[in-house]
């Protein structure tokens, strides 16, 4: 029903920069409306928020990107972005997109893998 394809991950000097990117594709869902947020899993660790957007392009960001990062989103591409800077190696994760359509359904892309050296 919906599609989410990640890109950009890849590996990063510890300063660096790297914009994420998560295309949307199928039926049933309408993007403009759906709520868009990027998750991050490191080794060892739980999976936790990055930043979410939604349809309005109100944002929310966690404590430890914030100021760093920026999401954002183009409804005539249906895909969201992630941009990422002053990477440290504690921002080494898989990178996974999330969809939220209006009738609350959840959708996940597999993920992209960001590393950061020191």
């Amino acid at each position: 029903q919906v599609q989410l394809v990640e890109s950009g991950g890849g590996l990063v000097q510890a300063g660096g920069s790297l914009r994420l990117s998560c295309a949307a594709s199928g039926s049933f869902f309408i993007f403009s409306s759906s709520t868009m947020g990027w998750y991050r899993q490191a080794p060892g660790k739980q999976r936790e928020l990055v930043a979410t957007i939604t349809g309005g392009g109100s944002t929310n960001y966690a404590d430890s990107v914030k100021g760093r990062f920026t999401i954002s989103r183009d409804n005539t591409k249906n895909t969201v972005y992630l941009q990422m800077n002053s990477l440290t190696p504690e921002d080494t994760a898989v990178y996974s997109c999330n969809l939220k359509t209006v009738a609350g359904n959840n959708y996940w892309g597999r993920g992209t893998l960001v590393t950061v050296s020191s």
